[in-house]
C-alpha cells in the first residue's frame, strides 16, 4: 500500500501488556506500507489533545516518545476511544441526496479493533458488513461550515458499519441493528492528509471479491457530513464518523471472515462468531 505525503497514526498495545487498558499511539511516515520502514513505528504523543480515554498510558521501558518499536511487538486497537460514533443513513449513493441527510448513533461500546471477533447472537437474523470510509475527528468541533470542515479532520480510518437489517425493519431508531457489541470494527490505523473524495471501497467476504464502488458515489461528502452533524452536535477528538458504504456486501454468518478495504488506508480483518463463543 502507498499513500504519498500520508502519515499512518495507530492506537497500539505491546505484546504481553502490564493491563488489559495499556495503549500507546505510534506514527509512521514511510510511502509504502508494506516495506521494512513501513512496519517500523515511533511512539509519539496522544493525537487527541485533551481526550482523557485517549492519553498514552504510563511509563513502560522501550515505549518513550521517540522510541522505535517494530510492528511485530505490539497488536493494532481501534484507532481510538471515541465518545461518539456516527454513521450516515441513506448515503449509499446519489441517490441519498434526494433525501435530508440523516445521522444514527452507534454506541461506542461497539468499537473493536483488527482482527477481532465480530459476535453474532442466537436470533439476530440477516447482518450485513459495510465498509465504509471513516472521518477521526481530530479537534473539538461545533458549527463547522464547508470552508473549515477538514481542519476538524484529523485523518481518515476504516469502519465497518455491521447492521442487523431484520432489527433495522423493527426498530426504527436502529439502536439495536447498528450498536450491539462489536459491530463497529475499526482500523487499522489513521492516515492524515488523505483525500477522501473519490477512493475505493470495497469488501472481501471468505476469500470473494465483491463489487467495489468509490466515496465520489456518496451522496453527501465528508465536509458536507460534518457541517450537518456539527449543526446540532459537538464532535471531540477522537470521535468516529463512518461516512456510508457505496459497494456491495453479502450476509455475514459465525465462521466467516470479512474484509473492508479503502483505497489509500488499507485492510481492516475479523472474524465473525456466534456470540459467546468468541
Amino acid at each position: 500500500m502507498n499513500a504519498a505525503s500520508a502519515r499512518r497514526i495507530a492506537r497500539v498495545r505491546p505484546l504481553a501488556p502490564i493491563s488489559e487498558a495499556e495503549h500507546f499511539f505510534v506514527a509512521n511516515d514511510a510511502p509504502d506500507f508494506d516495506s521494512e520502514a513501513g512496519r517500523l513505528w515511533t511512539v509519539t504523543d496522544s493525537p487527541f489533545p485533551g481526550s482523557v480515554a485517549n492519553a498514552g498510558s504510563a511509563h513502560r521501558t522501550g515505549w518513550e516518545t521517540g522510541a522505535l518499536v517494530e510492528e511485530g511487538s505490539f497488536t493494532f486497537l481501534a484507532p481510538s476511544a471515541p465518545a461518539n460514533v456516527l454513521g450516515m443513513a441513506h448515503n449509499t449513493g446519489s441517490a441519498g441526496r434526494a433525501l435530508p441527510p440523516q445521522a444514527f448513533h452507534k454506541a461506542a461500546t461497539s468499537v473493536v479493533g483488527p482482527g477481532d471477533a465480530i459476535e453474532l447472537g442466537s436470533g439476530v437474523g440477516h447482518v450485513d458488513p459495510e465498509a465504509e470510509l471513516t472521518i477521526v475527528v481530530g479537534s473539538r468541533a461545533r458549527g463547522l461550515t464547508l470552508g473549515n470542515a477538514l481542519t476538524a479532520v484529523l485523518g481518515f480510518t476504516i469502519g465497518n458499519d455491521v447492521s442487523a437489517r431484520d432489527l433495522q425493519k423493527t426498530d426504527e431508531l436502529w439502536i439495536s441493528a447498528k450498536s450491539q457489541d462489536t459491530f463497529t470494527p475499526a482500523g487499522p490505523w489513521i492516515v492524515t492528509d488523505l483525500d477522501g473524495a473519490n477512493l475505493a471501497i470495497g469488501i472481501t467476504h471468505n476469500g470473494t471479491e465483491l463489487k467495489a464502488a468509490s466515496s465520489a458515489d456518496l451522496g453527501w461528502g465528508v465536509e458536507e457530513i460534518l457541517v450537518y452533524v456539527t449543526s446540532f452536535m459537538t464532535l471531540h477528538p477522537g470521535d468516529l464518523v463512518l461516512t456510508g458504504f457505496p459497494a456491495e456486501c453479502a450476509r455475514i454468518v459465525p465462521g466467516d471472515t470479512v474484509t473492508c478495504r479503502v483505497e489509500g488506508i488499507g485492510e481492516l480483518t475479523n472474524p465473525v462468531v456466534a456470540a459467546g463463543a468468541a
